[in-house]
């Protein structure tokens, strides 16, 4: 009976290397497994970067968005993935990230929440820790820019209405749409987030810049204060 040999990359068959099974068959043909070992490059002398792969994706339950948050000391856990590799593979994530926020050339029009929110998810929904940002508006909705106001902890971050105004009035807003993220995918407003919508309303009104809705972000959706009542 002939003894079993483990296979190492190269002893594949050809179509069956991740490279040249991309190069033959285009990328769609990959599993992520086979997608991510080509970013590693090799595995250890106990398994295979298509196998590392697999247990890599196996501790986040095959959800690409859950490893998109991890960083690099999670990764470097996993025998055969060194701080080299590790950052290989953080940076296609994050390319990834960067690839979503890319908008239509122009100014998009905002004319619901959908479209905030599809504006910001890409750039919120990822994140392990707070963010509040600032979509500015024109006359016709349009989006002249976005600003981060500040950058906190995982349960809350520190907002500045001064700061928030001052960014409206240099950019010659005429509104505004809020953005935060909760970490923890609780959809449902703190009292903090009642508070300092409340805030940043009521100081626009004397600036004459309207506060159109204000979102909370998560990885899977969002919540409108506008479209509950809560403006």
């Amino acid at each position: 009976m002939e003894s079993y040999k483990k296979l190492n990359l190269k002893e594949w068959a050809v179509e069956d290397r991740p490279r040249e099974k991309m190069l033959s068959r285009g990328p769609r043909a990959l599993s992520d497994a086979e997608l991510i070992a080509i970013l590693i490059g090799s595995g250890s002398a106990e398994e295979t970067a298509v196998e590392l792969s697999r247990r890599i994706l196996h501790a986040v339950d095959n959800d690409l968005d859950d490893l998109g948050r991890r960083n690099s000391d999670f990764l470097t856990r996993f025998k055969g993935i060194g701080e080299a590799k590790a950052i290989n593979i953080l940076a296609a994530m994050e390319l990834g990230r960067r690839r979503r926020e890319i908008t239509l050339p122009g100014k998009p029009a905002i004319t619901g929440s959908h479209e905030a929110a599809a504006l910001m998810t890409p750039l919120l929904g990822d994140l392990n820790h707070e963010e509040f940002w600032i979509l500015l508006l024109n006359r016709s909705n349009r989006v002249l820019d976005k600003y981060m106001v500040s950058k906190g902890g995982i349960t809350g971050t520190v907002i500045d209405v001064r700061t928030i105004m001052k960014c409206a009035v240099e950019k010659s807003a005429t509104s505004m749409i809020l953005c935060h993220n909760h970490p923890s995918g609780n959809l449902s407003p703190s009292d903090a987030d009642l508070q300092i919508t409340r805030k940043i309303k009521d100081a626009g009104q004397l600036m004459e810049i309207q506060v159109l809705d204000h979102l909370i972000i998560t990885q899977r959706s969002h919540f409108s204060f506008a479209d509950n009542g809560l403006l």
